[in-house]
């Protein structure tokens, strides 16, 4: 059964003009242990007193075994969403009530593909954030290959995008692409893309026998690339997905 805790806002930074990365810490002191890809639920009410809540996955780097003490998540601004204006104007010092962890994306164990395909748009890109100390003991494996693609509109909107170069400079089976649909980095590289994340896969020639594949992010590309994947021959246990919906 999860748990339900109350978090303090220690630290924050705007990683792009619509999305806050916020540093939670347990107001009880507690650690959190959670899977890497797994998420947490926000709870609060709407101004007439009703409950709700909203999902945002970990993006605390962790390796799934060790608990962490800061519990970090990136939050997009949706116009008039009450989640916004919770999470948008909370100072440091400020509290919220959550619980968690729950999900399934997680790497998983029993995996034994040669290549990981990890595909997300927006703030789908934190669970492979967090996810990056298990892809580096993937990786030492030597058989091992994992790539991904990562979807946004202008430079400006990659988020964690030098945390991901910086892996993948470091560990030679690691490619990061960043795909820019609207508008390319005003000094363009090498592993950058051109277009939507799922209109790039066909570059990487999915194949059943090597691939299996993570989506997560804008339903529209979740379902897109899924069906793509597909048509390459990837059986459905072979593509995990997560969608984001921005609710209000």
């Amino acid at each position: 059964m999860a748990d339900h805790f109350p978090l303090r806002l220690v630290d924050s930074v705007m990683l792009a003009p619509g999305v806050r990365h916020l540093v939670f810490e347990r107001v009880d002191g507690q650690p959190l242990v959670f899977q890497p890809g797994q998420f947490l639920q926000v709870h609060f009410h709407y101004d007439d007193g009703a409950a709700t809540k909203r999902s945002y996955s970990v993006a605390t780097v962790g390796d799934g075994v060790s608990p962490v003490q800061r519990i970090e998540i990136a939050v997009s601004y949706v116009e008039g969403g009450a989640a916004t204006r919770l999470l948008g104007e909370l100072t440091h010092g400020g509290s919220i009530d959550a619980s968690g962890p729950y999900g399934r994306f997680c790497l998983q164990p029993s995996d034994t593909h040669p290549r990981y395909l990890l595909l997300a748009t927006g703030t789908g890109v934190t669970p492979y954030r967090a996810m990056l100390p298990q892809i580096e003991k993937l990786l030492a494996h030597g058989d091992r290959q994992v790539v991904l693609l990562y979807g946004a509109r202008s430079e400006a909107e990659l988020l964690y995008d030098a945390e991901f170069e910086a892996f993948a400079q470091c560990h030679p089976g690691f490619t990061f692409h960043g795909c820019l649909s609207r508008q390319p980095r005003a000094v363009p590289r090498p592993t950058d893309r051109s277009g939507h994340v799922q209109h790039v896969l066909a570059e990487l020639g999915p194949h059943p026998d090597r691939d299996i594949a993570y989506l997560c992010g804008n339903p529209n590309m979740v379902d897109a690339a899924f069906e793509a994947l597909k048509s390459y021959g990837l059986p459905v246990p072979q593509i995990r997905r997560e969608k984001y919906i921005s609710s209000r």
